[in-house]
């Protein structure tokens, strides 16, 4: 019981995560309609930009805070440079363009940071454990993710539901000709959600650096959860990436810790071994069928947010 509740906590804070990358880039596609496959690389630069300038100003708060604008100025001139010359064209423009972004910051990191990862340490009050329960220890660091997940949902929520940029932003979501038609500045309003999702995508990847090695294409195998997170929760819909994100997050996360030992009880070790990897992938990917088949705009379509 005491690693089922550990394996849970690991599950949200995986699920928080995935919420934060999937956010930005339900954004993305629900506003501009824009398939975006370069939101793993605004990820990857994130991460990037953390551990440089914690290195630099050798505090790791400081350097989350400066990776995260640097972050969000980097989407806003992709968005300015790049993407928006592809506005009103097709999909299939949109994946080969973004596709080629992926490669493009690939080299510039390769160029700026070189080919071999980086580390961003932890400060020693984060480097700690809390004990969740008597004799359950839980990383702190860990905590501070879900807590700062929270905390950026909630955000969200206020800045969507209860301010005029929200209105804007949903109403784009509905109906972006008309919009336009009313005299907003859709140009704008298209690069301040961009920055908004490149910065989402940004905190998720700085949050993940410290348990993961900094590298080249790290956002690239997240990015395809996060699509399936998108599709399950509906696209253009914050609410249903939050709930998605969650239940993706435990689903993976209890799968891989438990499904080995469930299959030991029906099969041999050497063929549970073989299955439970494939079928623990399997879990995210079947329930996202289910859901297509059962309610093809996701479980909160857009115009339900």
């Amino acid at each position: 019981m005491l690693l089922f509740l550990e394996q849970c906590l690991n599950g949200l804070q995986f699920g928080l995560l995935l919420f934060l990358l999937a956010a930005g880039l339900t954004l993305v596609f629900g506003i501009m309609d824009m398939v975006n496959l370069a939101h793993g690389s605004l990820y990857m630069l994130g991460a990037y930009f953390a551990a440089t300038f914690a290195a630099l100003t050798g505090s790791f708060v400081l350097g989350a805070l400066l990776a995260l604008i640097a972050t969000l100025l980097v989407g806003m001139a992709v968005e300015l440079i790049a993407l928006r010359r592809l506005y009103g064209r097709d999909h299939l423009d949109h994946v080969l363009g973004t596709f080629g972004l992926i490669l493009f910051f690939n080299e510039l990191v390769r160029l700026i940071w070189g080919p071999a990862g980086m580390n961003l340490g932890l400060p020693p009050s984060l480097n700690t454990f809390v004990e969740i329960l008597p004799g359950v220890p839980y990383p702190t660091y860990r905590l501070v993710i879900i807590a700062v997940a929270l905390l950026v949902a909630l955000f969200l929520y206020v800045v969507v539901m209860r301010t005029r940029i929200g209105m804007l932003i949903r109403a784009g979501a509905s109906n972006r000709e008309m919009v336009g038609a009313l005299g907003i500045n859709i140009k704008l309003l298209y690069t301040f959600v961009f920055g908004l999702g490149a910065a989402l995508a940004g905190l998720a990847g700085l949050l993940q650096a410290p348990i993961l090695t900094v590298q080249i294409g790290m956002g690239e195998n997240i990015l395809i959860v996060a699509f399936v997170v998108v599709v399950i929760g509906g696209i253009g819909s914050i609410r249903g990436a939050f709930i998605a994100a969650i239940i993706v997050g435990l689903i993976d996360t209890l799968g891989r810790s438990f499904l080995p030992d469930l299959l030991r009880l029906m099969l041999s070790k050497e063929a549970a071994a073989t299955a439970a990897p494939a079928l623990s992938s399997m879990l995210i990917y079947l329930l996202m069928a289910i859901i297509l088949v059962l309610r093809p705009e996701g479980l909160f379509p857009a115009s339900g947010k």
